[in-house]
């Protein structure tokens, strides 16, 4: 994941007009816990400001969840996406994970590459898998369909089952 002031960003939401919120973790820093708003400059790098900092990690998740949320009631905007380390989790299904065959898209490289012995039942059997990868920010459709990576079912940016629907309306 990103890297600012020396600070490793290990959360990040953006939201549908381009801005969003980070919180950052230095344990050499005498802060080491921050939150910034951020946003993806004109070069697709992202630029972050106003610092929040502390150190009670719990106080400043507490204070980066009240910044999300106070921005969306302002502004009247959603959450497009999560970041997070290994949040997004995508299942090589043809052939073990090796040089070439995942994607390393700019500024999200994986998290975690796992291989499998040999192919393995997954997510409950439903289907057969060589290893797995995990990324910080989602991949495209593309990028998943040009590797033969499945996104596993319980990624954020996934659609909820229609059974999970149900349960949550009940």
């Amino acid at each position: 994941m990103d890297k600012n002031q020396g600070y490793e960003i290990i959360q990040a939401v953006m939201l549908e007009n381009g801005r969003g919120f980070a919180l950052g973790h230095n344990p050499a820093a005498p802060s080491p816990y921050v939150t910034w708003a951020c946003y993806d400059d004109k070069d697709g790098q992202r630029q972050y400001e106003w610092g929040h900092y502390g150190s009670d990690r719990a106080a400043l998740e507490q204070d980066f969840a009240a910044r999300v949320q106070e921005y969306q009631r302002l502004y009247n905007v959603d959450v497009k996406q999560v970041e997070a380390p290994g949040l997004y989790k995508y299942y090589s299904t043809q052939r073990p994970v090796d040089i070439g065959t995942f994607p390393k898209p700019p500024r999200n490289a994986p998290d975690e590459i796992v291989n499998y012995d040999q192919r393995v039942p997954v997510e409950n059997g439903s289907f057969l898998a060589w290893g797995h990868l995990t990324y910080t920010r989602p991949l495209t459709k593309r990028q998943a369909s040009d590797y033969e990576l499945r996104p596993a079912p319980d990624n954020p940016d996934r659609p909820r089952s229609i059974r999970e629907q149900m349960k949550t309306a009940a």
